[in-house]
């Protein structure tokens, strides 16, 4: 079933703050996601990612702030939200000896309007394992168990947390490819991360959160534009050329060489207004190569430190 997406904000989360003892977690967070959109919440270990989304799926009690998810309270609304929200958590685990399609079919039973489990399971690509135990499936096989388990109740929303930290290259990409599976469907996706290329890929929107506070929400694409949105142009001219031919050209900023290589550095078209005055001096570019700022750079310059810092 593919649900209409309609750009109206299924969670606002209103300056959410939770402590521990003397440890501040969440500092006032306030984010809004809409629905169909996958969004992220980006920041390091010890950020307060996992325990925001544990607030709006109603497993923490926040000590203050607002939570609305799809117009319900987490806190006085707990068992209709169950039935609409879907969870894959970070620390996830099953009984060693439960077996595939004995997880699936016992959660289903846990919803009032579930998903063909049956179904679910081959779309994830796990019926040839439905009767693997828990424990001897791949780190890959466990995280499709645990977003088939996230989707079985036929959620509106799914919060998944934290999704392919473990997996090898290849399995963090299927999973990737998963998760817009999931999006095609019209679920509505919360996810935390600290990948910066899974949010490049996959998020509509990230809200950056360091400290426990959010430093920033946008596009990935805003977010790096609003540090630097310079880029890099590098590449061997297949015949000598002066640096006006350049320097002339009001999207340039620097032109610098290295032996044979010169680095244009602009903004705006750059890279066009580069292309065109060399085919129309009848120079190849040889070697081309174009950098610009990444979400990673944007991170350091919102937050002060790298993410792995």
């Amino acid at each position: 079933m593919t649900r209409e997406r309609t750009n109206m904000p299924v969670i606002e989360v209103t300056e959410l703050h939770k402590a521990y003892g003397e440890k501040v977690a969440v500092d006032d967070v306030s984010l809004t996601v809409e629905q169909g959109e996958i969004f992220g919440i980006l920041g390091p270990n010890g950020a307060g990612k996992t325990t925001t989304v544990e607030c709006v799926a109603g497993l923490r009690h926040p000590d203050s702030g607002e939570i609305r998810v799809l117009g319900l309270d987490p806190r006085h609304d707990r068992e209709e939200l169950r039935n609409r929200l879907g969870c894959q958590l970070q620390e996830s685990e099953l009984p060693g000896q439960l077996r595939v399609a004995e997880a699936l079919e016992l959660y289903s039973s846990f919803y009032r309007n579930p998903a063909d489990w049956r179904s679910l399971m081959a779309d994830l690509g796990l019926t040839e394992k439905r009767d693997t135990p828990f424990k001897k499936l791949s780190g890959g096989q466990k995280q499709r168990l645990s977003i088939a388990l996230a989707l079985v109740g036929n959620p509106e929303i799914a919060v998944l947390d934290e999704l392919t930290t473990g997996l090898d290259p290849q399995a963090r990409r299927d999973t990737w490819n998963l998760i817009e599976q999931i999006r095609v469907r019209g679920v509505t996706i919360l996810l935390v991360t600290h990948f910066m290329e899974e949010a490049e890929r996959l998020c509509d929107r990230l809200a950056v959160i360091d400290s426990g506070r959010v430093v920033a929400v946008d596009t990935p694409a805003g977010l790096v534009a609003l540090v630097n949105d310079e880029q890099r142009i590098r590449f061997r001219p297949s015949v000598p050329v002066s640096d006006e031919l350049f320097t002339d050209l009001p999207e340039v900023s620097d032109v610098t060489r290295a032996g044979n290589h010169i680095t244009i550095t602009g903004t705006g078209n750059v890279l066009a207004a580069v292309t065109s005055v060399l085919a129309r001096n009848q120079v190849v570019a040889l070697e081309l190569r174009v950098d610009q700022a990444s979400l990673d750079d944007a991170f350091v310059e919102l937050t002060g430190r790298s993410l792995n810092a």
